[in-house]
């Protein structure tokens, strides 16, 4: 049994595109692999976050998480602040990292870009990442695309502190399925769903209501022409909509170009509409039982818990490692 860590950040609503290109991923893992799914707080605020905001968003995607079908019985699911080892083990990677490292990284591009200033948490942003990774020595991480340039830095820092302090850390493999681990947004196929998204009619969250998402499908942008056909590369619009069909219907993608030949957009969108309400209502429904019952805050507790068990024991030996002075009794 290998070990699998990932996160996703509280500073907003949760879409498809975070169920399709993470959480079934966490819900598959978890039944043949240790798993360490945790909600990424301190990632959350390298840029400004209001903190009754923050809070609520917090407790809302853990509830999620449990909501889309991880058993916190066989996975761990905590917040990332609950677990201070991730900050420890965070500045040690730190001051391995190279100025240049960090200064290539697009992200970092892309959230700096026209800001007057920007905080320094955010420079430093992939180097918490590594941590979060490293401390648990995970095999495998669920990721998108845009975070592979962040997985390689893991993998760099952890051969640069082997190769300096001795073999420890385990080099990560990124875990991306071909289908849906990128899901973009319903305006532009050219841009990646985002729950951060100006526009809220170009993403669907996992608590909006039925008669929205319905709205939101039929508004959705699609390429010129009437052919239901995956071909990312000339129907960049219909094949990411079909990518959200695949996943919510369970079809393949020839049998959903199977069942529209000669039919057109309006069928196809119309019947996707109604296999994404048909799996966000189950879920809604049991985010709310969580929400109201409480029982969320046990499970970070029993979560946060179990990692950091293995965390503290992991930031134990990196500073062994490197020379620390043990304190003695």
């Amino acid at each position: 049994m290998g070990k699998v860590l990932s996160g996703i950040q509280p500073s907003g609503q949760l879409t498809i595109g975070n169920y399709i290109g993470a959480l079934q991923n966490f819900v598959k893992l978890q039944h043949t692999e240790e798993c360490f799914f945790m909600v990424v707080d301190m990632h959350a605020i390298t840029v400004p976050q209001e903190p009754a905001a923050l809070r609520e968003q917090s407790e809302a995607v853990a509830a999620l998480f449990i909501a889309a079908g991880i058993d916190p019985s066989k996975a761990n699911v905590f917040m990332q602040s609950h677990v201070p080892a991730h900050a420890e083990l965070g500045w040690m990677l730190t001051t391995l990292t190279n100025m240049g490292e960090l200064e290539r990284m697009t992200q970092f591009k892309d959230k700096s870009a026209g800001k007057e200033s920007v905080g320094a948490g955010l420079f430093v942003y992939p180097s918490l990442m590594a941590a979060d990774i490293l401390i648990y020595n995970a095999d495998l991480v669920p990721v998108g695309d845009d975070q592979k340039q962040h997985l390689e830095l893991t993998r760099d820092l952890a051969q640069r502190f082997n190769h300096r302090f001795g073999d420890y850390f385990t080099l990560p493999k990124p875990y991306i399925p071909e289908v849906g681990a990128r899901i973009m947004g319903l305006d532009d196929a050219s841009k990646k769903m985002s729950k951060s998204s100006s526009n809220p009619g170009s993403f669907i969250t996992l608590l909006d209501p039925p008669d929205v998402v319905r709205k939101k499908i039929s508004r959705a942008t699609t390429d010129s022409g009437r052919e239901v056909k995956f071909d990312p590369a000339n129907k960049p619009e219909i094949s990411n909509l079909m990518g959200i069909y695949a996943h919510c219907s369970g079809l393949t993608l020839a049998e959903i170009e199977a069942r529209y030949e000669g039919q057109g957009y309006g069928p196809f969108k119309k019947e996707l509409a109604e296999h994404v309400v048909a799996v966000l209502e189950p879920l809604q429904a049991r985010y709310n039982e969580i929400r109201s019952s409480g029982e969320i805050h046990q499970i970070l507790k029993r979560g946060a818990e179990r990692a950091a068990e293995v965390a503290n024991k992991t930031v134990a030996d990196v500073k062994e490692k490197m020379g620390f002075l043990a304190p003695r009794a």
